[in-house]
């Protein structure tokens, strides 16, 4: 399984998801499948992603994730990706 944040740009609108088909889902979003408000909010750049093996774990993690204060998620992704750099489809996460 995994948590993911796709972002409009850098500091951008960010959206917050969980699936076990990483590229499947990034796909699905950039064709406008993956989320309403994805699409509305034009957020289809991957800029983190975290895998877990066990499910259960993987849902409590991203709902957690979603209640943090905005500057926390930020904080998330500038650790792994400084520079909001777009992860897919560079990087092979199935």
């Amino acid at each position: 399984m995994w948590i993911y944040i796709l972002a409009s740009q850098k500091n951008g609108r960010l959206y917050i998801g969980v699936t076990n088909h990483l590229s499947r889902r990034v796909e699905e979003h950039r064709d406008g499948r993956g989320s309403e408000f994805a699409s509305r909010y034009g957020a289809t750049r991957l800029v983190y992603a975290e895998h877990y093996d066990d499910p259960a774990e993987a849902i409590a993690q991203e709902k957690r994730i979603k209640h943090w204060p905005r500057d926390w998620k930020i904080a998330l992704i500038e650790r792994a990706n400084p520079d909001w750099n777009d992860l897919y489809p560079t990087t092979h996460f199935d």
